[in-house]
């Protein structure tokens, strides 16, 4: 099997966790993978966020790495790339205002491509208006988002992720192994141990 051509949508305060461990880990198995942020080129960074659950009502949050951009997202095709991956944290929420990123995760919904979005990602899902009849997990705060975009909240475990066709979501970070092991089912990855 040849490696998968994918796409990572990013932006300052995107959780660190998030948006390191799956470009890592499809990297790892022979992917390429080519993150990307409006109004940034290859070789800029963006600024990840730390989230952790520290006793309090809602997750923590502190500055995290910088992450180093490999492509240039005025240069980046969609129609050129096999599958979308879309980190959580604080980007979303102002990546859904611009229409470029809206126009490119519609055309990885409309093309049947797999999509994996992970945590607060569902706010980029929602705007983008892709959700209607889709079963979506989430950060539970997000949940609201997925059900007026016309989803289902997918209530699961926070270590737990979800799959619904070519979409593979999951409510945070702990669950990188459920989340992974899920997208590379959908993109048709093999991993034989012997």
């Amino acid at each position: 099997m040849s490696g998968k051509r994918i796409l990572m949508i990013v932006g300052d305060f995107g959780e660190d966790y998030e948006i390191m461990v799956p470009f890592q880990a499809l990297l790892a198995v022979g992917h390429t993978v080519h993150a990307v942020c409006p109004d940034k080129k290859a070789g800029d960074a963006v600024a990840t966020a730390i989230h952790d659950f520290e006793g309090q009502q809602t997750y923590s949050e502190k500055r995290g790495h910088n992450f180093t951009l490999n492509a240039t997202f005025a240069e980046i095709d969609p129609a050129s790339y096999d599958a979308l991956v879309i980190p959580g944290g604080r980007a979303p929420e102002y990546l859904r205002l611009n229409e470029r990123v809206v126009a490119c995760v519609r055309h990885f919904f409309e093309a049947g491509k797999p999509v994996a979005a992970i945590c607060h990602g569902a706010q980029l899902l929602a705007g983008a208006g892709v959700l209607k009849g889709r079963t979506c997990s989430a950060y539970p705060a997000c949940r609201a988002e997925v059900e007026l975009a016309g989803g289902t909240y997918a209530d699961i475990p926070i270590d737990a992720a979800v799959t619904d066709g070519n979409l593979v979501s999951a409510p945070a970070w702990p669950a990188h192994p459920a989340f992974i092991a899920q997208f590379l089912a959908v993109l048709g990855t093999e991993i034989r141990h012997g």
